[in-house]
């Protein structure tokens, strides 16, 4: 529990937009019904708390992409920016169109990685090629005219070429952003208002699995902000100290039945498979990063997530003298590389863990200063007991009253099952 002295500290004198805004839900926190749960507490809280009170993102971070880019710009932005987004602005769209004509959807690296993978991969026999495909022929492109030689290569045998050879074809460059919307379930353009309330912004980042979500600015017909799952964590590790924060914060992983994924469900690479294992099981099992175990399984060694393929994508060399990128070259040389360059990475410290009788609010502060999107929890042995995401930690903020979004979801495709990307 916080001391007094940290609570008068943010309450006089708070450390940023972030702590200002938790100071806006304490209020509310206050006038609560006695009789509500602290659940309850908080849904009321954030559901008198619009979203135009949330902080701006840093405008490297609010990146609109041409729908006439290729893929291979896409990459660069996504990777130059550090940022997993972007939306998709209708190069064809006119000057005073609104937002809804203005934008066509989200790309998002994953949706890049999926739509690489699934062209490296031969068609099935029973079936024809859907997604990518059906996209693709109806913009006169198809998945033979470009890759050449490239594949399909089963995982085991992908080497460093592999990429070269893939970075510098015609499809990868010459394919259009526009050729690839509408393929995946990150396609429909779905933003908020800036009159919508946190506990919807809240819900759409966990139970409805967005990664960020634009808020439009209708008067101008552009986004105004983003809000990410990252952005949320931020906010709550500001909030320390704060009664409302405090009540749930101080609760133990285990008590908030977190983690949701245990071991036998957790999705992993061994060391020594090839790297592209470990991408083509985040497409199969649609989650955003596993672990790199060592022999035993057991253990940790490295975390690979969907954003690393940018490693791949946008410095390919640096695997040429691979025969087969295994995931612990992959680790090591992208290691070197930041290094190399001085860039800042996650990916440059030790294995980030927790244990399970850890608070949330441990959590939350670990998360937030390591700027990571997940966590593993170990025993006391250093044993692989589950995974903790951004979004498993929102989730437990908030829950969804019955009927609460309504309408809001027409004309929205529907999510896969079980989605953690």
């Amino acid at each position: 529990m916080a001391t007094m002295q940290e609570i008068r500290t943010v309450q006089e004198s708070p450390r940023s937009p972030e702590a200002r805004l938790g100071m806006k839900v304490e209020d509310l926190w206050d006038v609560q019904e006695a009789q509500l749960t602290p659940t309850e507490k908080l849904n009321a809280c954030f559901e008198s708390v619009p979203v135009s009170a949330f902080p701006p993102a840093p405008s490297s971070q609010v990146i609109e992409i041409r729908s006439d880019a290729s893929l291979a710009e896409a990459v660069q932005i996504l990777s130059q920016h550090k940022i997993l987004s972007a939306a998709v602005v209708n190069v064809d769209a006119p000057e005073d169109a609104s937002w809804i004509d203005r934008y066509l959807g989200i790309v998002e690296f994953a949706g890049i990685v999926v739509w690489i993978l699934h062209q490296s991969e031969p068609p099935s026999p029973r079936s024809p090629r859907s997604g990518a495909s059906f996209a693709l022929a109806a913009n006169g492109v198809t998945s033979a005219s470009g890759l050449g030689n490239l594949g399909p290569e089963p995982a085991a045998e992908t080497s460093g070429s592999f990429f070269e050879d893939l970075t510098t074809s015609e499809l990868y460059n010459n394919t259009k952003v526009h050729d690839i919307l509408g393929s995946f379930r990150w396609a429909p353009f779905l933003a908020l208002q800036k009159s919508d309330t946190f506990l919807t912004m809240l819900l759409l980042l966990s139970k409805y699995k967005m990664k960020s979500i634009p808020v439009v600015d209708l008067g101008e017909g552009k986004i105004d902000n983003v809000i990410t799952q990252a952005a949320v964590i931020h906010m709550l590790a500001e909030c320390t100290g704060l009664h409302w924060f405090e009540s749930w914060g101080t609760k133990s992983l285990s008590e908030l039945g977190l983690p949701l994924v245990t071991p036998d469900q957790l999705v992993k690479v061994y060391e020594h498979e090839p790297v592209m294992q470990a991408f083509k099981l985040m497409r199969k099992r649609r989650v955003g990063g596993i672990p790199v175990v060592d022999d035993s399984g057991k253990k940790a060694v490295g975390n690979i997530s969907i954003r690393d393929i940018q490693f791949l994508l946008t410095s390919p060399k640096i695997y040429h003298d691979y025969r087969s990128v295994t995931a612990k070259h992959f680790l090591a040389a992208a290691r070197n590389y930041l290094e190399k360059h001085q860039e800042a990475s996650p990916m440059l410290g030790s294995m980030i863990t927790c244990k399970s009788n850890q608070t949330i609010k441990e959590l939350i502060l670990m998360l937030d200063s390591h700027k990571i999107q997940r966590i593993y929890v170990v025993d006391d042995a250093g044993n692989l007991q589950g995974v903790i995401t951004l979004r498993d930690i929102i989730s437990k903020l908030v829950h969804e009253p019955r009927g609460y979004f309504g309408d809001f979801f027409d004309g929205v495709l529907p999510l896969p099952q079980n989605s953690r990307v």
